[in-house]
């Protein structure tokens, strides 16, 4: 996906500005350089984003003239040859503090971070509101930190905060695997794309499609529901 980025401006504000779930499942390719997962974007003074920064950790941070949260990981991702899945499950309306943001990978809460700002009760969030969202690339950057790699299975929940059973279980080796039809609400804003290929076709029920807006968006064959050896 390097230089491919996808582009989507969400509906009207609504209760998901308090509640919501991304899933993604992805492969690096890349490593040691600023590479964005998504973003939501109105200006340099409201912007929240999910990236890789270039030492390789997991980020992310809301800020809406200040940091409402951020969360920068102590583990490093530079395995270039398997499939993570990262799930955020966001509810600010939580009474307990680090319950307001949940990060997984692949199945596994994330508890270690160097840097850990937690939401305010009932922030409303940067990340289901009303604004442009990108996936694979930061706008306001002028258009840098492409992520270089595959996505597959990108899911977005508007209005809940789902765990990361939703979206993967183990097998009887202990391996993280891939739901492919996970049994979820995506109420308003909510969509699935890149489902084991190319599309950007919202294949939740809502139509919330995206566009490629740079780049050429290419299918492989190599998914998190088909994994290939890769040299």
């Amino acid at each position: 996906m390097a230089s491919t980025y996808l582009t989507r401006t969400f509906g009207t504000d609504n209760s998901g500005v308090y509640k919501f779930t991304y899933s993604f499942w992805f492969k690096r390719s890349t490593i040691g350089t600023e590479q964005l997962l998504t973003t939501a974007f109105t200006d340099g003074n409201n912007l929240g984003l999910i990236r890789f920064n270039s030492t390789d950790v997991l980020e992310i941070y809301d800020y809406q003239s200040a940091y409402k949260v951020r969360k920068v990981t102590n583990r490093v991702f530079r395995d270039t040859s398997a499939w993570y899945n990262l799930v955020i499950a966001v509810d600010t309306t939580q009474g307990t503090a680090d319950n307001r943001l949940k990060m997984y990978i692949n199945g596994v809460q994330e508890t270690s971070f160097s840097t850990d700002i937690n939401y305010s009760l009932n922030d409303a969030t940067m990340f289901n509101k009303n604004v442009l969202n990108e996936i694979g690339r930061n706008p306001y950057t002028g258009g840098i930190g492409y992520f270089d790699g595959s996505m597959s299975h990108v899911h977005f929940i508007d209005g809940t905060a789902y765990d990361a059973t939703a979206f993967g279980e183990y097998d009887a080796n202990g391996v993280w695997k891939i739901k492919t039809s996970p049994s979820v609400t995506y109420g308003t804003n909510g969509f699935f794309i890149l489902k084991d290929g190319n599309s950007v076709t919202d294949q939740s029920g809502n139509s919330n499609n995206f566009t490629v807006a740079g780049g050429t968006l290419t299918n492989t064959e190599d998914s998190p529901s088909n994994v290939f050896a890769t040299l």
